[in-house]
Formats: structure tokens, C-alpha cells, sequence
């Protein structure tokens, strides 16, 4: 059958013979899709990161649980052997007390400045840059590249960061940070990609552990190139016994016993999963939660969120975590970034 194309998603939505989203759109249109696909009760696999801003997800939260759909967030990493592995060991204290978790993510693309240009054929660019502000057409804003525009994603801290501070949470239990304050090493270009190519953030927990983010210029996305200054793509966790570094292509540890002595009858698991699409259509068919439900999505992305908003300001910020606002120096200017204004048509009442 020749599949049909909709120029509006609402479409599909309508359809009473389409039964599952996969819900691939920029960044900046996932949460409205998500949503229109939970308000018609259509169950579906939604990309990373699951939303634009934080108060996204709470809302988003709330549609998924009334209407009893299946949301699986696109943070595949849980449904790896070798990120379970590091994550089991890590909570069984294999590595003795954790006390910091060192991710290093691909620097984003620096560029600029951009020339506007006509809008191509067949694209409706006010209906594409959605909820987002409203700009001259320049090719660099879509498809790659629509992530390092902070109107639309976050930069490679929403991109790989998803990925990434996923695992971080699924081996701590954690759901949120204490503080959170961040640093751009490198300044974007005037008139170019707004998000900051190079960072560094840093994390602290209730139980004291540190969680820092680094960016690394090694272009290898499965960590397996070491650049220049040692780094790549991958997460270590570092623990008073010893330490575990994993990727998607590697797991390594600073003793090979860490790895490889089994772990006790009594040892704590995980949710096993080995093929996150496939764990997605087995839980539609037994309405079970999959390996990522929308509430780890929208831990993982407020992760991200908080990195960001840290970034923009510059200072450090103290985050209530039950009530999901900052709190404390800087809390109104960290609190106007949980929620963003939506370019009217395309806000919550676009979806009727």
C-alpha cells in the first residue's frame, strides 16, 4: 500500500484505523503530537527528548495516565545490556559508594552567521516552526540541525544528554537534583546556532553525589575514538572502590572483577529489556509500562531542562525536586524558564 501523507498531524489522529505514533517531529513539536496522540488514545513511541520544557511533561504526565495509553520514551540505552549491567552494578555498590557520575557528551556545532532564503516548495514554515517563535526561513534551522537552536531543542545537552542522564538516574534511583549550575566555554556565533557548543555543568544530589556533564570533540558517537584531550562520548561512574565506564559500544572497569563476578542471588535488578521498539509493542499488547514511561522521559529531559536553563544564567540554582520550581537566589529568572510561552496557533489549543 502506498502510505499516506497528512500535511497536518491532527489527521492521523482522527484516523480510527491507525492505532500507534511514532512520534519522530523537531523537538519543539513532540510534546503536542504526544499529546494529541494521548487525548485520542492512540499509544506511541515518542523520541527524545520527550518535551521542550519542563512544564511540558508535567502536562503530558497527566494525559498519558487519564487516558491509559502506552508511552515509550526513544531512550534506548535502557534496553542495552552493557548500561543495565553498569547500572545494576552501580546500585548493588559493586564500585563501594557512589560518589560522582562523569558524562561526556559530543560538543554541538558552532556556525554562522546564516543567510535567510526562500522557503522551499511543499514546506509550510510557519506550520514547522510551530509554537516557536516566528522566523526568516534559513535551512540551517530544520532537519539536522533544528537541535542547535534553543527555539527548538537544546543542543547536544537535549540530544545526547537524554540519552545519557537516563542511565545516570537508572543507576542512582534518583529523580532530580539538589543544585544545578553551568558553564559556557564557548560562545556561539552572532547570527549562527544558538544553543552553546561547549559546556560543562554540574549536578549535586541529596545524597551528595556530583553529576557532571562535559562536552568532548570526539566524533565517534559510540565513544569508541579517544580525542585529543582523552575524552569521549560515554559515562563513568567513580565510587570509593573503584569505577565503571560505559558506552554504547564499550564497558570497562577499573578492576576486570568488577565486571566480571556475578552478582548475588539476593542483588537488586533491573527491568530487562533488549529490544526497546520491540519491549514498546509487547507492553501495547499487555498494557504494561515499557522500559521508559513517560515519567522517566520526563526525568531525564528536566535533567537536560535544568542543564540549560543553568547555562542561560550563569549561576548556581537550587531546584525543589516534589515541586518541580527552583527555589532560592535566582529562582524567579530559573522559574521563567520552566514553562515557555507558545506562539499562537500552535498552543495547547491547537489540539482542540
Amino acid at each position: 500500500r502506498t502510505p499516506a501523507v497528512f500535511g497536518d498531524f491532527r489527521k492521523v489522529m482522527e484516523r480510527d484505523d491507525i492505532h500507534i505514533i511514532v512520534n519522530g517531529t523537531p523537538d519543539h513539536w513532540h510534546t503536542l503530537v504526544n499529546l494529541a496522540a494521548a487525548h485520542a488514545r492512540k499509544d506511541v513511541y515518542a523520541e527524545k527528548p520527550l518535551t521542550l520544557t519542563i512544564a511540558e511533561g508535567q502536562r503530558l504526565i497527566q494525559a498519558v495516565r487519564a487516558n491509559q495509553v502506552v508511552l515509550q520514551t526513544g531512550t534506548q540505552q535502557r534496553s542495552d545490556r552493557r548500561f543495565r549491567l553498569a547500572c545494576e552494578l552501580v546500585r548493588n555498590q559493586r564500585i563501594g559508594k557512589l560518589q560522582q557520575i562523569l558524562v561526556w557528551l559530543p560538543a554541538g556545532l558552532r556556525g554562522g552567521p546564516f543567510r535567510s532564503s526562500p522557503v522551499p516548495d511543499g514546506l509550510n514554515w510557519d506550520y514547522w516552526q510551530g509554537q516557536a517563535p516566528r522566523h526568516d526561513y534559513i535551512k540551517e534551522r530544520c532537519h539536522l540541525y533544528f537541535r542547535y537552536w534553543l527555539e527548538y531543542s537544546g543542543g547536544t545537552i537535549t540530544d545526547w544528554g537524554a540519552h545519557h542522564n537516563d542511565i545516570a538516574f537508572w543507576a542512582t534511583g534518583l529523580e532530580g537534583p539538589d543544585t544545578v549550575e553551568g558553564k559556557v566555554l564557548v560562545q556561539p556565533i552572532p547570527g549562527g546556532y544558538t544553543a552553546p557548543s561547549e559546556y560543562e555543568v554540574q549536578f549535586t544530589y541529596a545524597n551528595g553525589v556530583r553529576h557532571v556533564i562535559k562536552t568532548t570533540t570526539d566524533d565517534n558517537i559510540y565513544g569508541g575514538v579517544v580525542n585529543a584531550n582523552g575524552q569521549r562520548n560515554g559515562i563513568r561512574f567513580e565510587g570509593t572502590d573503584g569505577w565503571i565506564w560505559v558506552t554504547r559500544g564499550d564497558i570497562e572497569a577499573s578492576n576486570d572483577d568488577i565486571l566480571t563476578t556475578p552478582l548475588p542471588a539476593n542483588a537488586e535488578r533491573l527491568y530487562v529489556s533488549n529490544n526497546h521498539m520491540g519491549n514498546f509493542f509487547d507492553c501495547v499488547r499487555t498494557r504494561k509500562d515499557p522500559i521508559c514511561p513517560v515519567e522517566t522521559g520526563h526525568r531525564s529531559a528536566s535533567e537536560c531542562h535544568l542543564a540549560q536553563i543553568a547555562l542561560r544564567l550563569g549561576h548556581q540554582l537550587h531546584w525543589e525536586v516534589d515541586r518541580e520550581q527552583f527555589v532560592g537566589d535566582h529562582a524567579d529568572a530559573a522559574n521563567a524558564w520552566v514553562a515557555r510561552a507558545m506562539r499562537k496557533p500552535y498552543d495547547y489549543s491547537f489540539l482542540g
